[in-house]
């Protein structure tokens, strides 16, 4: 007869403690929110799980439902909550905001943007030292794709696929996922090429990323010399050569693609499609809407973990902590 093994080991995850006591949910029952749900609300904000989550409160990297069971975010809200919900000093500073000042146009100055302003561009290097505050990451890339256009006299903008870089109309171009596609005209002017993705990819392999767990496929790439690198960079000149006028606006690209699959490039790739983009006139795009404030863990800003510096650089989402506020930091020449 055969025996059941048991191990010693337990596999009960258990919720580390927490002395945070969230206030008493008292809106709508669960039931009504449901129906609110399918009601009025538009059915392209879908919900995860067939019973979708009804969350009440945030507490650090703490989320409360309308039954008062605690969840722990270990996600930061879709990496845009860098430092906790509700975190109490950025919680104390909105609320002296809101209590000074809420709007004013930009025709005129006000102490707290350009005190901003300056910090932000100080962890830029040069000449990355110019920015403009925007609402949102859609947003941000529109007018990053738009200054690109501008400044270079050239249309054309190649991004990779996988890439997500928004979903207002002109963004939906450069984004290159089936999701988000719709039976639309968009994207004139857009070429998705090659993603240089060594794990799903025809090429690369443990060596070729900074994350080998990642990729369990071996590959004979040696230190210095990527291969699978060589590859993709074939197939980014082949979009050049025969996609795109040959001089293009910009090429734009995540740092570590987010919606995709956090997906990492061979280790230089970046560099060197830098490089051919600027031999054809165009200027390079970081998105670090979703890398960018410290969140690769080794640099501020993730374009750096590739060694290159972008003509024009997009943020949002950890930038206000979830508070809707983008920008984009670029050169004095380009602005």
């Amino acid at each position: 007869r055969q025996q059941k093994w048991k191990s010693s080991v337990s596999t009960q995850a258990k919720m580390p403690p927490c002395d945070f006591v969230p206030e008493k949910y008292e809106s709508y029952p669960y039931e009504r929110m449901q129906k609110i749900r399918e009601q009025n609300i538009a059915p392209s904000l879908r919900t995860y799980y067939k019973k979708p989550l009804l969350l009440h409160q945030g507490h650090m990297q703490w989320l409360f439902d309308h039954e008062g069971r605690r969840y722990l975010d270990l996600f930061a809200g879709i990496v845009t909550v860098s430092v906790g919900h509700c975190h109490p000093k950025v919680t104390m500073a909105t609320q002296k905001q809101l209590a000074r000042l809420w709007h004013t146009t930009n025709i005129y100055m006000y102490p707290a943007i350009h005190e901003y302003a300056e910090k932000l561009t100080s962890l830029f290097p040069d000449p990355l030292k110019v920015v403009y505050l925007t609402n949102s990451g859609s947003e941000a890339n529109d007018l990053a794709m738009f200054m690109a256009r501008l400044h270079t006299r050239n249309f054309d903008i190649i991004s990779l696929r996988g890439g997500y870089h928004g979903g207002s109309p002109y963004t939906l171009g450069l984004t290159s996922l089936t999701p988000y596609k719709h039976g639309v005209a968009n994207g004139f002017g857009c070429t998705a090429t090659m993603l240089p993705d060594v794990f799903r990819g025809p090429w690369g392999g443990s060596h070729c990323r900074d994350s080998p767990v990642q990729t369990v496929r071996k590959c004979s790439c040696t230190e210095g010399a990527c291969l699978a690198k060589d590859q993709y960079i074939e197939q980014f000149k082949d979009t050049l050569n025969t996609s795109v006028p040959k001089t293009v606006a910009g090429f734009i690209a995540e740092p570590i693609q987010g919606v995709n699959g956090a997906v990492q490039y061979p280790r230089n790739f970046l560099k060197e499609a830098y490089q051919l983009i600027r031999e054809r006139g165009g200027l390079c795009i970081s998105d670090e809407v979703q890398t960018g404030f410290g969140r690769t863990g080794s640099h501020f800003w993730g374009f750096q973990t590739h060694g290159v510096v972008p003509d024009i650089v997009t943020l949002a989402k950890g930038i206000g902590n979830g508070f809707p506020m983008a920008a984009v930091v670029t050169t004095k020449g380009i602005s």
